[in-house]
């Protein structure tokens, strides 16, 4: 019982950290070439639940309360809006960090960078769960020298894609900014910072990783058969309903003979 416990709240936290990712992009890293990794995940199999599956619901409100707890309790997400690419298509130079932070007192000159807002231009940073979609409206402000120091404010409308790689044995979100709207700006300067700003987080960020391979795989030795009980998933289906993230992670089980006391003597990986 309480290897399998350690297991549900192994996978939890996961998705707790992929969640973070989503919102902010922690787990963006340096931009990537080619394809995104996996396949997408569909919906729910029509004929019903597979056997060996199981469920994890994370409604809107426990998104938007991560939402809430950073931007009261850390340094508001900031990225750099220039990416500087080599000849074979990777970033490179001073502007290939993964993501900045704005500093109290920081902001005032020609950074080039936007920076997260919790509201702002009428909008309301947050996740929302409906239509069958996670859509993420974000609200921002920020700089960049067009000759002149240009500021700027306004919010985008994204959407996540979800897939699983069955290879890493990973669910990945695949962000897409759809469409970004400024304030009063210049239609010129309008023009010139709307691809920044899209391609900047569209690139930057993706892939990003939502659960690894060891948060969602199970290895739970069973002493009373002195064997080992191990299981792989082999699909995840995913859907949006009642204003929740339902997320169906189904595994091929299979068991090993005299390893139970093996395992035990391994130390358990850290969370």
């Amino acid at each position: 019982m309480s290897k399998t416990i350690t297991f549900l709240l192994g996978a939890l936290l996961g998705l707790v950290i992929g969640v973070v990712a989503i919102l902010f992009f922690f787990g963006g890293g340096s931009p990537r070439a080619g394809a995104p990794p996996g396949r997408p995940i569909e919906p729910p199999d029509p004929n019903g639940v597979q056997p060996g599956t199981a469920s994890v619901v994370l409604n809107q409100q426990f998104f938007n309360a991560v939402l809430e707890t950073i931007f009261r309790d850390m340094n508001a997400p900031a990225f750099p809006l220039s990416l500087a690419r080599n000849s074979s298509g990777e970033v490179s130079g001073d502007r290939a960090q993964t993501i900045a932070f704005q500093q109290p007192g920081e902001g005032g000159g020609c950074d080039g960078r936007i920076v997260l807002k919790p509201e702002g231009s009428g909008v309301a940073t947050s996740v929302r769960l409906e239509n069958g979609k996670i859509t993420v409206p974000l609200a921002f402000n920020g700089s960049y020298s067009f000759g002149n120091c240009w500021q700027f404010a306004g919010w985008a409308q994204a959407n996540l894609a979800l897939r699983f790689d069955d290879a890493q044995q990973t669910v990945f979100g695949q962000i897409n900014v759809e469409t970004v709207n400024l304030d009063g700006v210049n239609p010129f300067v309008t023009g010139l910072v709307t691809p920044l700003v899209q391609g900047a987080l569209n690139q930057r960020v993706n892939p990003i990783v939502i659960l690894r391979g060891q948060q969602i795989a199970l290895n739970i030795p069973i002493a009373a058969t002195d064997g080992n009980l191990n299981a792989r998933v082999k699909d995840v289906r995913s859907e949006i309903k009642d204003d929740a993230l339902h997320l169906y992670i189904t595994y091929d089980f299979q068991g090993t003979k005299g390893a139970a006391a093996t395992n035990q003597q391994q130390p358990q990986p850290a969370l």
